[in-house]
């Protein structure tokens, strides 16, 4: 039985003890993206999240958001040395700007820092000719994301999720959390498939909450296949306990955000 562990808190600490975490997330289109993935970090734990994106994003998410730092990608790309996590890609779009900022980021980020790619930021890679071999990489695709990346049919990811977790690892060089009804998890050398969560899940803005949960884990110095088995199943089990209380129908991406503190109160 998998044995989860959250992030030991040091007590004598600052918010730079938790760790940094920059979101190159959000456009004009998602908005809410931007909001969710930052607001997940801190939710789970992390001392700082900071969002870089285009100013109209700012203007509109910051008042109801006053616990998140505001920068310009380019600020943030001056900047990226600083923080102890990146978080690249929810609802960034696949515009010519968005495809120059991904390949931007993924050069520019120091090689040790944790890195977590997910939506658009991996269509836009399924774009690249770019080998990556990252040390502390995790990508978040679900099955026609992770169809692109690696060139075959969606339904082809589908009949053997695993395999295709497995491919993507090694392809890659990273972590794969694949999701699904049973998301997979794996590494290289390690597989753990995650059978806990429910339709409440198969909502919009629902994977900008998990990679932020997942970075918001990095930033506190877990280990990479361990904050991405420990961010899926709190993402899960906070699902199935905001259904609880609202309905499989009437969870939103918001909620389980809300209903995290619950899935961690399990966990501690």
């Amino acid at each position: 039985m998998q044995e989860y562990k959250m992030p030991y808190r040091e007590q004598n600490s600052n918010k730079g003890t938790f760790g940094k975490v920059l979101n190159f997330c959000g456009s004009g289109n998602y908005i809410g993206a931007a909001y969710l993935a930052s607001k997940s970090s801190l939710k789970v734990g992390a001392g700082y999240s900071a969002l870089a994106t285009e100013q109209r994003i700012i203007d509109s998410i910051s008042g109801t958001l006053p616990e998140v730092v505001y920068l310009s990608p380019r600020q943030g790309l001056n900047q990226i040395n600083d923080f102890t996590t990146v978080l690249l890609g929810c609802g960034i779009g696949t515009s010519r700007k968005s495809y120059r900022l991904v390949n931007t980021v993924i050069d520019k980020t120091p090689a040790q820092t944790p890195m977590v790619i997910d939506a658009d930021g991996l269509n836009l890679l399924a774009k690249m000719n770019k080998p990556l071999k990252k040390e502390n990489l995790i990508i978040t695709p679900h099955p026609i994301e992770a169809a692109r990346l690696l060139k075959v049919s969606a339904q082809d990811v589908l009949t053997d999720l695993e395999t295709a977790a497995k491919t993507l690892s090694e392809k890659y060089g990273c972590i794969t959390v694949l999701k699904s009804h049973n998301t997979v998890i794996c590494s290289k050398t390690q597989t753990f498939i995650n059978k806990h969560g429910n339709s409440a899940l198969a909502k919009a803005g629902s994977g900008d909450v998990l990679a932020g949960i997942i970075a918001g884990l990095l930033a506190q110095k877990m280990q990479p296949y361990e904050a991405a088995v420990l961010g899926t199943y709190l993402h899960s089990r906070a699902g199935e306990i905001a259904s609880e209380d609202l309905s499989e129908y009437s969870v939103l991406a918001n909620d389980l955000i809300n209903y995290l503190p619950k899935a961690i109160k399990e966990v501690l």
